[in-house]
């Protein structure tokens, strides 16, 4: 989501007058790649561009490619492919043995309905959504064409083919909580290549506690573009981190805050009684990760506490938290607790990648 922010920061501040842009997707993975699908980068007319669909590897040729789709004023779809190692077959480095797939569209400020638009609008929403792009087709008209699919919304045919076809991929795609590429047929039976882009909305950090290891924690996590709210005494906050806040709140105005599946909550008050009076309340707004500082028999103790005897069976309350990396100093331990929160959310482990067996990343539909 910072990356889109960026995009969107950007495509705000530009002078159309002045200068033209083009937006490159990542819309298709096969095998090894630095960037997954969802990736972009945003190309001006002038050469400058900000975000990226690669390690540093393929912007420069997507650079010239987007500027050609500028002045050309069509949207074209081009294919990096090193799967058999020739490198000088498409001119550029991928660094990796993958196929990628990038959706270039010159973006029209005077399109309501352009991309960037429409990301506008999805970061409005502040809720999960499938945004669906075409990004294959034999109509040329069609390429680049994409909606937005949200819960209760209605649902329509889409250049040609059929609303239950793309809602049951609509489905899948939700249910799997990633993106998903699918090859698709119209009424005519023409082939189609669509993007069902799973977007999550801005991931939110709740940090209990006023402390001084607040302080380098709320400096990584707004790297992360993650939304901070800060519950403690607003006197002790440092006020470098209380401008990295999105809200902050007194202990007793806790319950102010709004919890939803994309939030994270971490009690680092280093105080018992507020951690013991404070966590019951937490815990029974089911947030998707709930941590507490302290050793592990920091958390037995609180276990036998009225209202929280079965603490260590709830499946979403971690504690001691983080990953085991040796952490020591305060930044080493955000590191580490961030690193935890990132792992949960993925449905992943935290091991070290070497031992991983299969892919990196797992393979798209």
């Amino acid at each position: 989501m910072k990356e889109i922010r960026e995009i969107i920061r950007r495509y705000e501040n530009t002078d159309f007058k002045r200068e033209s842009i083009a937006l490159a997707t990542v819309v298709k993975v096969e095998e090894s790649s630095y960037r997954r699908i969802g990736a972009r980068m945003l190309v001006s007319s002038n050469g400058q561009w900000i975000g990226g669909i690669s390690g540093g590897c393929l912007e420069g040729d997507a650079l010239r490619r987007s500027q050609q789709a500028i002045y050309s004023k069509v949207p074209s779809t081009v294919v990096y492919d090193t799967m058999d190692d020739d490198e000088n077959e498409i001119g550029v480095g991928l660094g990796c043995n993958g196929r990628i797939e990038v959706l270039l569209i010159p973006v029209d400020p005077d399109d309501n309905n352009n991309p960037i638009e429409q990301l506008k609008q999805i970061v409005k929403l502040n809720e999960p959504v499938v945004l669906v792009t075409t990004f294959n087709s034999p109509h040329q008209d069609n390429l680049g064409s994409s909606f937005i699919a949200m819960q209760n919304k209605a649902l329509h045919s889409f250049n040609g083919i059929s609303k239950e076809d793309l809602q049951q991929h609509i489905d899948t795609t939700s249910s799997k909580r990633r993106s998903c590429t699918f090859d698709m047929k119209d009424k005519d039976g023409a082939k189609h290549q669509l993007l069902f882009e799973f977007i999550r909305p801005e991931m939110k950090l709740v940090i209990i506690g006023d402390n001084y290891d607040v302080n380098a924690l709320a400096g990584i996590v707004k790297e992360l573009g993650w939304e901070i709210y800060i519950v403690g005494r607003k006197k002790k906050i440092h006020k470098n981190t209380y401008a990295l806040a999105k809200e902050v709140y007194e202990y007793e105005d806790y319950e102010q805050v709004t919890i939803d599946e994309y939030t994270s909550v971490l009690m680092m008050t280093h105080d018992y009684n507020w951690d013991k009076i404070i966590l019951g309340k937490v815990l029974a707004q089911k947030p998707s990760y709930v941590g507490m500082l302290g050793p592990k028999k920091r958390m037995l103790k609180m276990e036998k506490e009225k209202g929280l005897e079965n603490l260590s069976k709830v499946s979403f309350f971690y504690s001691p938290i983080g990953l085991d990396i040796g952490a020591e100093t305060p930044e080493e331990i955000a590191i580490s607790i961030i690193a935890e929160i990132l792992a949960v959310y993925r449905n992943r482990d935290g091991n070290q990648l070497r031992h991983r067996k299969g892919t990196i990343h797992e393979r798209y539909v």
